[in-house]
């Protein structure tokens, strides 16, 4: 396998096996990506194929006497499995190999230790490295496994294992303690924005689709982005003017992957929130990409894991430019309504016609329009007024308030209920 080598970094030889009772078996080729981003020099892919994993080394005895020939040619530091390993094979290979193992948990969570930028980026990524690294301590510490007996040789009561065991308890609640604060903060920046009657549209979709690019093309922002996996991984949030609708907020999160470790989808649960609490989800999809179909289904995994399947969701194929017969595109449903858009994020292709088809999908979900009435439902104008949906009020000539609304059609058909009026009954200037 031929692949672009970085200039620097720890000389690596990946491994990635076949098992037999795995549907989703894929080839190497991401695995090598996710190496390089992490900054490894690849020198060597060792592949094969297995009925189950060995308990003791994960693989063969003769696929492991070929690694162990590779590491000792290429004078390699680090082996890299595309696998999740125990800590118990974890340790063996070491042993045997005499050089660094790390599983694919710890390969993606190194990257993510890399790219966090902000605080609460860095606490997440610190608290699944400290649960991942908790199962893996004793790696460091065989020599004071056990407490020697004997005169002169008893106590200390704790060994250096079960002191760094403490110690790192102690350092996870208190991260957990931080994230729940920031969690706190995140709610309130929502409830306000839910009060404001600003839409949210979160960009999820698996990771390299393109999303920060399309962020930047769409907000005129400045975020970072590049042509690597988890390029972005702190949320950031812009306001966008939508005709037909107003002021939304775009929301760029972090991209997905397959198999993406449980213990980071359960670190970055605050973050993903602003994914499962949107008005609408736009799923960038590498359209060019020969395994599109795959990601897409990786990504609705992690979606519904999170809890945000049920959200309506328009579906965005970047990259057009790097297909042979591209076109920008709005394709529809029977009923007309767009279930995906076909857009260039860096040529800037399509992004009109993506503006149009987010209008046409939230346009039902908020009342823009001027209703007339009478003094006899001052209730009704003051709950208006009270849920902030009024925009504007002016007097017909017959006196009656003439009112410009601009609010969630739940919030709007929830008030015209506790009045007992239907949206019928309401009459239109």
């Amino acid at each position: 396998m031929f692949f672009e080598r970085p200039e620097s970094g720890e000389i690596a030889v990946l491994v990635h096996i076949d098992f037999h009772d795995q549907a989703d078996n894929h080839g190497p080729e991401e695995f090598v990506e996710l190496a390089i981003s992490a900054g490894a020099d690849p020198v060597a892919v060792v592949t094969g194929s297995r009925q189950k994993p060995d308990s003791k080394f994960f693989v063969g005895t003769g696929k492991l006497q070929e690694i162990k020939d590779l590491v000792h040619r290429e004078e390699a530091q680090v082996v890299l499995f595309d696998h999740a390993l125990s800590p118990s094979q974890e340790r063996n290979l070491e042993a045997e190999l005499k050089c660094r193992v790390l599983d694919r948990t710890g390969l993606i969570l190194d990257i993510f230790a890399q790219r966090a930028r902000t605080h609460e980026g860095k606490l997440q990524v610190e608290l699944a490295q400290l649960q991942h690294m908790s199962t893996r301590l004793i790696r460091g510490w065989t020599h004071l496994e056990r407490q020697k007996g004997g005169i002169g040789m008893r106590g200390p009561g704790e060994t250096q294992l079960e002191t760094d065991r403490r110690l790192l308890r102690e350092r996870i609640k208190a991260i957990q303690k931080r994230l729940e604060k920031v969690n706190s903060q995140r709610d309130q920046s929502r409830r306000a924005r839910s009060r404001s009657d600003v839409p949210t549209i979160s960009l999820v979709g698996y990771t390299n689709a393109g999303k920060s690019t399309l962020f930047n093309q769409a907000t005129g922002a400045d975020v970072y982005a590049a042509d690597q996996l988890f390029a972005t991984l702190d949320p950031t949030l812009r306001r966008l003017d939508i005709e037909q609708v107003g002021t939304v907020v775009l929301a760029d999160t972090v991209g997905f992957i397959r198999k993406l470790p449980h213990r980071l989808v359960k670190a970055f649960q605050a973050t993903l929130k602003e994914s499962a609490e949107a008005n609408l989800l736009l799923h960038v999809v590498d359209a060019a990409d020969v395994n599109r179909d795959e990601n897409i289904s990786d990504v609705e995994e992690v979606l519904e894991e999170i809890g945000a399947n049920e959200i309506p969701t328009l579906r965005v194929f970047n990259k057009i430019d790097a297909m042979p017969t591209g076109e920008a595109r709005i394709d529809r449903d029977e009923q007309g309504n767009p279930v995906r858009v076909w857009v260039s994020a860096r040529e800037g292709t399509g992004i009109e016609l993506l503006e149009q088809a987010i209008a046409e999908l939230l346009s039902d979900e908020i009342v823009k329009e001027t209703i007339v009435l009478p003094a006899t439902q001052g209730r009704l104008r003051a709950m208006l007024f009270e849920q902030g949906g009024v925009k504007g009020e002016s007097y017909d000539e017959s006196g009656q308030s003439v009112l410009e609304l601009c609010l969630p059609r739940k919030d709007y058909l929830q008030i015209l209920a506790r009045v007992g009026m239907s949206e019928e009954q309401i009459q239109a200037a």
